[in-house]
């Protein structure tokens, strides 16, 4: 055997077992179980977990865009009309976000947290200073101290009624961005707090929240279960709220939105719950977008979320008292929330009953600007960008033995919406894009071993064809027998020797007459 044929048959050999060993790869997803099972083992709450560090500080700048509803034609509305807002803003504060008093449990299966957030204002990505411009508003206070008093006497109510009238407060206040947001000492609850001190004197939207945490957290760190990783196990002592009217609507379920677990599927719905809501939400899976390079998957909260009950059955829990219910795209939260009928929706009511749209003018929701949604890495679990996007909304209605609310229609009244949001830095985006890459090639190493075999495949086919020409065109190269002929071999010299017979020469020659 020459070394041609050799080397064709040792390729036709590696081809062979490189072949047989990447589809046994491939079959069995070995190299892919290899990195989910480090991957469930790595992914954990615990100190020696490389993610801990990120979700104690979290690196990706927060920024909370605050926009406000001006009221133009607050005599129109008091008068039995249509109320028409314009929106003002953002005004951008960045949201310092980070976990402490840290403190392991239960051997390292659970993690307890404050998560306490700071605001600092950021002028570059706002419209004004918000201790300058001037807003319209519903006086919420106002309006907290009527809901208060409707379960009171005609007669309490006409006498509270006129004492408000005689400190000049209107049904709509004009103050300063700032006042409204971060506070100000309002002259009724002042008056109110003489009597019963319990009451605080200063109102403002985020009063006392600049600095403070949403409550007491446990989180699960995922050792036991890599799909418990960041869920919940108790927000202020509780496993379940009591708010609402039914144990479903109750739960607490799923994490609080920084982490979730690896390996996300597109067909699985995401929980989280929002302590501001009171409530826990679901996200579904919509659509797959990239964010610095990074493939994603995006899931936002399905039209489910905030659907009236009559449509979604599974929402009549969250209707306080029970069978007492508003429309759909809209949530009433005063029952975690004291004082105010507040009412939280998705900015301009997207999503909600156009009966809650079109009952004020200069509203026009649409999914770019007031979808919430979250972009996920599906391998790691980590969110690669996120808009969070709420509407705080007030129930404005005639309340008997307060005469300035006898014209008004009862209207669900926008005061102003958030976007918060949150996307990863560059230099994070790096390092997860090195990590995916490496992820990729050791999961897809049986593929290219398989892709190598086929390329050894086609060389070996190609080898061996071209040996068989070759080999071919050698048996066709042949000399023809000598001729013997008697009439010319009786006339040869007897000098001569005689050849008889035939032979192979290395060229295709004809043989010649001795």
């Amino acid at each position: 055997m020459t070394r041609r044929s050799c080397a064709i048959y040792a390729t036709g050999f590696i081809c062979a077992h490189l072949l047989i060993v990447g589809i046994a790869l491939v079959v069995a997803q070995v190299f892919q179980t290899m990195i989910h099972s480090r991957l469930k083992k790595e992914i954990t709450l615990t100190e020696k977990s490389q993610v801990f560090e990120s979700w104690k500080n979290p690196p990706p700048p927060v920024y909370m865009e605050y926009y406000f509803f001006n009221v133009t034609n607050p005599e129109v509305f008091m008068a039995g009309g249509k109320a028409s807002v314009k929106q003002i803003g953002p005004y951008t504060y960045r949201e310092y976000r980070p976990r402490e008093n840290v403190t392991f449990l239960e051997n390292g299966t659970k993690v307890y947290a404050l998560n306490p957030k700071t605001f600092v204002f950021v002028p570059e990505k706002s419209v004004g200073d918000p201790q300058v411009d001037i807003v319209r508003t519903v006086n919420i206070p106002f309006v907290a101290i009527m809901n208060e008093l409707n379960s009171y006497s005609f007669f309490l109510r006409t006498i509270v009624s006129m004492y408000i009238n005689s400190l000049g407060i209107e049904l709509f206040m004009t103050r300063t961005v700032h006042e409204v947001l971060w506070g100000f000492k309002d002259p009724l609850l002042t008056k109110v707090h003489s009597l019963k001190p319990e009451v605080d004197e200063y109102f403002g939207l985020m009063w006392k929240k600049n600095g403070t945490h949403e409550g007491e957290f446990v989180f699960h760190t995922g050792e036991q279960n890599y799909l418990d990783y960041g869920k919940i196990d108790t927000w202020n002592g509780l496993r379940e709220m009591s708010w609402w009217s039914s144990n479903q609507s109750n739960m607490i379920n799923g994490t609080d939105g920084a982490v979730f677990h690896p390996l996300i599927n597109r067909n699985e719905l995401l929980y989280i719950f929002a302590a501001d809501l009171c409530r826990s939400i679901h996200l579904a899976y919509v659509e797959d977008v990239e964010v610095k390079g990074i493939q994603a998957y995006r899931f936002a909260p399905p039209n489910d979320v905030l659907m009236s009950p009559k449509n979604n059955p599974a929402n009549a829990g969250f209707c306080v008292p029970a069978g007492d219910c508003l429309g759909t795209g809209v949530l009433k939260v005063s029952v975690c929330r004291e004082g105010a009928p507040i009412v939280v929706s998705f900015p301009h009511f997207y999503q909600a009953d156009p009966a809650y749209i079109n009952a004020i003018d200069g509203l026009n929701p649409n999914k770019e600007e007031h979808e919430t949604y979250l972009d996920l890495q599906p391998t790691a679990g980590v969110p690669i960008r996120a808009c969070k996007r709420a509407q705080l909304n007030i129930i404005l209605k005639r309340v008997q033995g307060f005469p300035k609310t006898k014209n008004i229609t009862e209207t669900i009244f926008p005061i102003m919406f958030v976007n918060e949001t949150a996307t990863i830095d560059d230099e994070s985006a790096a390092q997860m894009r090195s990590l995916l890459l490496i992820v990729t090639l050791v999961s897809n190493f049986p593929v290219l071993i398989v892709g190598l075999g086929i390329i050894l495949l086609l060389v070996f086919l190609v080898l061996f064809c071209r040996n068989r020409q070759k080999k071919t065109a050698k048996d066709d190269t042949a000399y023809t027998p000598v001729s013997d002929k008697t009439d010319e071999s009786s006339e040869t010299p007897a000098s001569q020797p005689m050849k008889n017979g035939s032979y192979i020469a290395m060229s295709p020659v004809e043989a010649q007459k001795c």
